[in-house]
């Protein structure tokens, strides 16, 4: 989630590539052929540095290659020199890990020996605040704890009553055709008041929505620069009056929420994460300030809305690009809900659907980058030791687009997902991350995506607005189309 990604290029919108084809994709033959017949990476140079291409005298070009075409990049490193690669980034140490096996290696079994990388830290904090997203060791542990039954599947399945009806109210405002559709700004709006129900039971008004948005776009890009910088000046400086006005209207929100929480008896609060994090102020003030409470509500927020609204993005470019699969998941919507609401019951029994939004998120994860982690002592990686302040990249998007794993990789294809694959290893898949830090929400994300994909396919089929090119992938924080995605809605 720290640097910009351009994965391979598009073709235009009007290509008609073979039925399981997601048309963004067209170089999938090259992929597969160069992963499978690379040459063997160059012997190890001497020290514990895996192999890796030389540096010159900083190796800053690399920031300058990867922040230009991390997908094309972070390719023709491994294609050349392995799934461990080093690269040297003054004042930095830098392994690349881009295998499956290697990657579980690292965040399971050696996690007690790492933290995340610092300048993404400070950058995500400046918005976060002292949240679970951003803190290590014992405070981490303890946060992380306390909020872990909120999110268990358990209590996840207890809301998709209220996620059912929010998502309704959204849906009823889209209108029953239109030629070319803000899909990508109404899934976003649509999944801010979902989170805004499980957060605070509350919901905005459609301008208020908008303008929610429209912070979170500047916050988000404005932050996504920021991590290619040593420091950033501070936020009161003149020219950075766009990020304080929208980190206000962010602020804001869940100031006023908390407020009005305060303001009301104890024992009429709802049963949301809000209510949750108050009992834990009022049993531990000093640990659970209410600063430390607006910090795990705001991340709640933005994390809780905008991978989800990144994620079926993606699936709804997939499907327009893919009409035939899109009937299908259509019809096995039909037939498990005979025109009813999804209630918790049906989420099992919609797999493909479930396997089609696992694929999409196996091609456009909405964090592509993980947040980079430091070695705070000495790790042992794929038969090397590697020294404490090594720092590690794991670029998801590349392991989930390998063609060891995933034939045709840029081919969009649900039906990898519906059998247990033994050649595939674990780790292949990992959109929500792994290890003890691995994603706090991925069950209410994934019954959320489940969920709107259902409501979406008994109302619409969606299709590319003629002419239109196809969407451009660029990282602000998640992986979004470059420009804001628009699809043609016609009558299910």
């Amino acid at each position: 989630m720290n640097a910009d990604t351009t994965p391979l290029p598009p073709c235009p919108a009007a290509a008609q590539p073979p039925r399981g084809t997601c048309p963004v994709h067209t170089t999938d033959t090259t992929t597969a052929t160069t992963a499978t017949t690379a040459k063997a990476p160059p012997a190890a140079r001497p020290g514990p540095w895996p192999p890796g291409p030389p540096s010159g005298p900083t190796g800053w070009s690399w920031l300058w290659r990867m922040r230009r075409d991390m997908a094309g990049t972070l390719e023709g490193l491994q294609r050349d020199w392995g799934d461990l690669v080093h690269l040297r980034i003054v004042p930095e140490q830098v392994v690349l890990v881009m295998h499956p096996g290697l990657v579980r290696e690292l965040l399971v079994q050696q996690h007690d020996r790492l933290i995340r990388a610092e300048r993404p830290v400070e950058v995500f904090a400046g918005l976060h605040g002292q949240s679970v997203l951003v803190r290590e060791g014992a405070d981490w542990h303890a946060q992380r704890l306390a909020l872990q039954p909120a999110f268990a599947p358990k209590a996840v399945k207890s809301l998709v009553p209220g996620l059912v009806a929010t998502v309704r109210g959204q849906l009823q405002d889209w209108p029953t055709q239109h030629a070319r559709w803000p899909v990508e700004q109404r899934l976003t709006q649509l999944t801010m008041a979902v989170i805004l129900q499980a957060v605070f039971s509350s919901r905005l008004e459609p301008a208020a929505l908008e303008a929610a948005e429209q912070a979170v776009q500047t916050v988000s890009r404005i932050a996504q620069g920021e991590f290619f910088w040593p420091a950033s000046w501070p936020d009161a400086m003149p020219w950075k009056a766009r990020k304080r006005h929208a980190m206000a209207v962010l602020r804001g929100l869940v100031e006023n929420h908390l407020q009005d929480r305060l303001a009301q008896p104890e024992d009429s609060w709802p049963d949301d994460l809000l209510s949750r994090l108050m009992a834990l102020h009022r049993a531990e003030p000093g640990r659970w300030t209410l600063r430390a409470v607006a910090d795990e509500c705001t991340t709640a927020f933005l994390a809780g809305h905008e991978t989800v609204a990144a994620s079926l993005t993606w699936w709804c470019w997939c499907l327009a690009a893919d009409p035939q699969e899109q009937d299908r998941l259509a019809r096995e919507v039909a037939q498990a809900l005979a025109g009813a609401d999804p209630g918790p019951q049906h989420l099992s029994a919609l797999p493909r659907l479930r396997a089609s939004l696992q694929e999409s998120q196996r091609l456009y994860p909405a964090a592509p980058m993980l947040i980079n982690r430091r070695a705070t002592a000495p790790v042992t990686l794929g038969g090397r030791t590697l020294p404490a302040r090594t720092l590690f990249m794991i670029p998801v998007q590349q392991l989930q687009r390998d063609a060891r794993w995933y034939p045709q990789p840029g081919h969009f294809r649900p039906e990898r997902f519906l059998q247990p694959d033994e050649q595939r290893p674990r780790g292949a898949w990992m959109p929500f991350g792994a290890g003890p830090r691995v994603c706090l929400g991925q069950h209410l994300a994934q019954d959320e995506m489940t969920v709107v994909a259902a409501l979406l396919l008994q109302r619409w089929r969606l299709a590319p607005v003629p002419g239109a090119a196809a969407p451009q992938p660029e990282m602000a924080v998640t992986l979004r189309p470059r420009t804001p995605l628009h699809l043609s809605l016609q009558p299910a």
